[in-house]
């Protein structure tokens, strides 16, 4: 979704999910690390869930170890940002900073916001919502995949994953 203002087009882009699994599951998968390494691109995740407390994501080998195969050096820190709002297991608020390719860490923090509601009789509703203005290479890669600007899976690939995870036990690598 794009908005435009007077002088400024604002970017946001907004995922949605609907997950079998409790309000406090899909909170605890996002925030603690156990539930994190297990989905997605399988970083290690560190909140420090009061405002202004840092958030990052640790690479793991196995980030690691593709980034050799595919010839670019990973970092330790893949991503970083800092906590802006807290509200478990409801709502969390964060700046987020990708920092794997120098070119989009260079296009700086954008905000990424996580809306966990729960809905009588089907679960979790998870929307995912990431202002990502002033950032278009950061934009493509979220989206993912060859459209992306071949940027692996993106949002909708994570967040495929997380609902696998949490209602199956296993996500979608295995």
């Amino acid at each position: 979704m794009t908005t435009t203002t007077a002088d400024t087009a604002v970017v946001t882009q907004v995922y949605r999910v609907y997950i079998k699994a409790t309000q406090q599951a899909v909170w605890d998968a996002i925030v603690k690390p156990d539930w994190a390494a297990r989905y997605g691109y399988g970083g290690t995740v560190e909140y420090d869930l009061r405002p202004g407390g840092p958030y990052l994501v640790r690479s793991s080998d196995e980030m690691k170890a593709a980034g050799v195969a595919g010839g670019f050096p990973v970092p330790e820190v893949a991503v970083d940002g800092e906590v802006i709002e807290a509200d478990p297991p409801r709502r969390l608020v964060q700046t987020w900073r990708m920092l794997l390719d120098p070119d989009v860490a260079a296009e700086g923090f954008t905000r990424l916001t996580y809306e966990i509601e729960e809905v009588p009789g089907s679960g979790t509703k998870l929307t995912v919502t990431h202002e990502v203005t002033n950032a278009p290479k950061v934009a493509a890669m979220l989206i993912g995949g060859e459209e992306g600007g071949g940027g692996g899976g993106g949002w909708s690939w994570i967040l495929s994953d997380l609902k696998s995870l949490l209602e199956t036990g296993a996500g979608l690598r295995g």
